[in-house]
């Protein structure tokens, strides 16, 4: 039986890289991924045979590591964050499907996703219950991302938004500053942009003054709720400890 290993290799940075992603891609004989993610990696693909993509062939990498297994290939298909989270691994798993592909076994290495490593550096905005989107409408119809824009808005939750804004797609963005502002008011954002990668950059600022030129596919936007509490630089949700403990203080 083949295998293939679905690699979440987080934002980047070698010192976020698992310690199981590591062992994974050191017997990997085949690496295959969106070229900037493989730039990331370094020397840790040498000696490998490297197979680069741009956005938009992830059909054509999936369908080439399935092929690579078949032909004896110990295979590494990696993704930013994690490659369960708006990676390659559903994809893997769908094409795998097929009758051809029965004996490759699909393995999942998890990584460190894009929310939790933006979460890190601006505190702890999921202490409780959160939701994550994407705002991209690629993959997913508008009216479907703007009714779940609504339903986390209506339920106080904070956010992060993946894919926010491009040079031709910024409607929906301004869409979901104006729905979580009429739900809940003048709430606090973090905008990650790059992290853990050399342009990194963070700001702390409000719905009211959103910066919407200053966001791109590179940013992660966090939306806090009615329970988030901006100190310093330093963003955080409450959970509810101070309500429940008598001895908080």
């Amino acid at each position: 039986m083949g295998e293939i290993y679905a690699i979440g290799i987080g934002p980047g940075n070698s010192e976020l890289l698992t310690l199981q992603a590591l062992n994974t891609l050191s017997k990997c004989t085949v690496v295959i991924g969106y070229k900037l993610y493989l730039e990331l990696l370094g020397d840790l693909l040498n000696g490998k045979k490297i197979i680069a993509g741009t956005m938009g062939q992830e059909i054509e990498r999936c369908r080439e590591a399935l092929e690579c297994s078949l032909a004896g290939e110990v295979v590494g298909v990696v993704s930013s964050g994690d490659s369960g989270v708006y990676g390659m691994a559903g994809l893997l798993f769908e094409l795998g499907g097929k009758e051809r592909y029965k004996s490759i076994e699909i393995v999942v290495i998890p990584g460190i996703t894009a929310a939790l490593s933006a979460a890190a550096l601006v505190g702890a905005p999921f202490m409780n219950d959160f939701a994550v989107l994407s705002l991209s409408d690629l993959m997913t119809d508008k009216e479907l991302i703007r009714k779940r824009l609504h339903a986390v808005a209506s339920c106080d939750l904070p956010l992060a938004l993946y894919n926010p804004r491009s040079t031709k797609r910024h409607e929906l963005l301004e869409e979901a500053v104006a729905v979580f502002k009429a739900a809940s008011g003048n709430l606090p954002v973090a905008l990650v942009h790059n992290a853990f990668r050399e342009q990194q950059k963070i700001e702390f600022v409000t719905l009211d003054d959103f910066p919407f030129v200053r966001v791109n596919m590179n940013s992660i936007v966090i939306f806090g709720n009615t329970q988030t509490v901006v100190s310093g630089n330093r963003f955080y949700c409450r959970r509810g400890y101070r309500e429940k403990y008598e001895n908080y203080h």
